[in-house]
């Protein structure tokens, strides 16, 4: 039996409200040193993506984004253990990123973005992530601005989108 699409938009918008507290009890058993890849996989499901390092050490991505304010990844080694687990949607990679950087660099550090606008009379291209803002009501967004011909890093921006 096919269920109405409204049913399951309902059903699935309520599973990911759900996500942040799975998310909460799972990574607080992914221990560095401890945890191996196949554990990871049975808490936390397939990364969205995978990032490599020359050394062999594979980055795995669980962003959070569109709705969410998290992005973590699980650093992972040659020897399958977790080396690192992170929340890298924060105030200390916000300070890093220089002028200049790639986007292969902002994409790295920040997990796949909420959105991607593309202004033309500015000659930039602006990726947004949500994250967590001070007043629990309003949405908080970190953005950086590519410049369109360079494809490097102008600058970073916090937008407020204030509710209620």
């Amino acid at each position: 039996m096919k269920l109405p699409v409204w049913i399951s938009a309902a059903v699935s918008a309520f599973v990911a409200t759900l996500r942040p507290a799975g998310d909460y009890v799972n990574l607080k058993k992914i221990k560095p040193g401890v945890t191996t890849q196949t554990e990871v996989l049975s808490r936390m499901g397939k990364p969205g993506f995978i990032h490599w390092n020359d050394d062999g050490i594979g980055i795995w991505e669980y962003t959070r984004q569109p709705n969410g304010s998290s992005c973590y990844m699980i650093s992972i080694g040659p020897d399958q253990v977790v080396r690192q687990v992170e929340q890298v949607l924060n105030e200390a990679n916000y300070a890093k990123v220089r002028m200049g950087m790639s986007k292969d660099d902002i994409r790295r550090r920040f997990g796949i973005p909420a959105s991607k606008q593309t202004f033309n009379n500015l000659h930039e291209e602006i990726w947004e992530w949500r994250i967590e803002g001070l007043a629990p009501l309003d949405e908080t967004y970190f953005m950086v601005h590519f410049d369109a011909d360079t494809g490097g890093v102008k600058k970073t921006a916090t937008r407020v989108e204030m509710k209620g």
